[in-house]
């Protein structure tokens, strides 16, 4: 079996596959104090949760944008499991071409969703992450992954504008019923949420348009913890997969797991 991990900074995905088959995925949130034995009694428990056996795990993949918690996930796969895991960077093959400047710029979890994208739909593509921040990637017809863009997370909005304001309360992620808010938490929902369909729509329309085609020739696509929220209220989503990264991750380890398996015996790379 083959165990993913998605490290982001407000969640870590964590997903068990059986040759293509994934059979089990846990959301746990990141927690930067924890040690890497009760990451270790974390994973046991969702393992007998799900009927699983940590022995028949023979193969690790982690995608990480919070590198101490990367330290912390590989310490415990090598306690717990006696396996080094591939960690996604620079030198694994991905099979699409990055136009970005600086490649290595290029958070892990970006390459892992386009990887994902272009394995399962056509091209062109526009890929959204509803994260901590949310990223637009986008891949042009010729399967390039050419850069993007980056906005802060919905929940980094609320949380500032609760933080740096001294009436405004915290309210929750509810579409309301109305634009024009007709109470404080109504009006708070508004600007969040239709203010940022309305950013995500505008952000669309502008790649399409500096791609130079018909948004129509475009397939986007959405992940993430509010995908489903936007996507509901959106004129440019077409498709929410919540297991986009996962997948990613698999596509990938089987992309390069010779290379892996060279590496962990200290043979040289392909």
């Amino acid at each position: 079996m083959l165990l993913a991990f998605d490290i982001g900074n407000t969640n870590i995905v964590i997903g068990v596959f059986q040759q293509d088959k994934l059979l089990a995925d846990l959301r746990v949130a990141s927690d930067r104090q924890k040690t890497f034995d009760e990451y270790g009694l974390l994973l046991e428990q969702f393992f007998q949760s799900r009927h699983l056996q940590r022995k028949d795990v023979t193969d690790i993949i982690i995608s990480s944008v919070v590198p101490n918690l990367t330290d912390i996930i590989k310490l415990m796969c090598e306690y717990y499991f006696q396996l080094t895991p591939m960690i996604v960077g620079n030198g694994l093959k991905t099979g699409m071409p990055i136009r970005y400047e600086n490649p290595k710029e290029v958070g892990a979890d970006r390459i892992v969703n386009a990887v994902a994208a272009i394995e399962q739909y056509c091209t062109p593509l526009i890929i959204l992450d509803f994260g901590t921040a949310t990223t637009f990637c986008v891949v042009n017809e010729k399967g390039e992954y050419l850069g993007g863009a980056i906005a802060p997370g919905i929940g980094i909005s609320m949380n500032a504008l609760v933080e740096k304001t001294a009436q405004l309360p915290k309210v929750e992620m509810n579409i309301p019923e109305h634009v024009i808010g007709r109470n404080t938490s109504n009006a708070i929902q508004s600007g969040l949420l239709y203010g940022y369909c309305c950013l995500v729509d505008g952000m669309v329309h502008r790649i399409a348009d500096e791609l130079g085609m018909p948004l129509q020739q475009i397939k986007v696509i959405a992940t993430g913890g509010l995908a489903e929220l936007i996507h509901a209220n959106s004129e440019t989503i077409q498709e929410v997969n919540q297991m986009l990264t996962l997948q990613g991750l698999h596509i990938l380890y089987e992309k390069n797991k010779k290379l892996h398996s060279r590496a962990e015996k200290g043979g040289a790379p392909c």
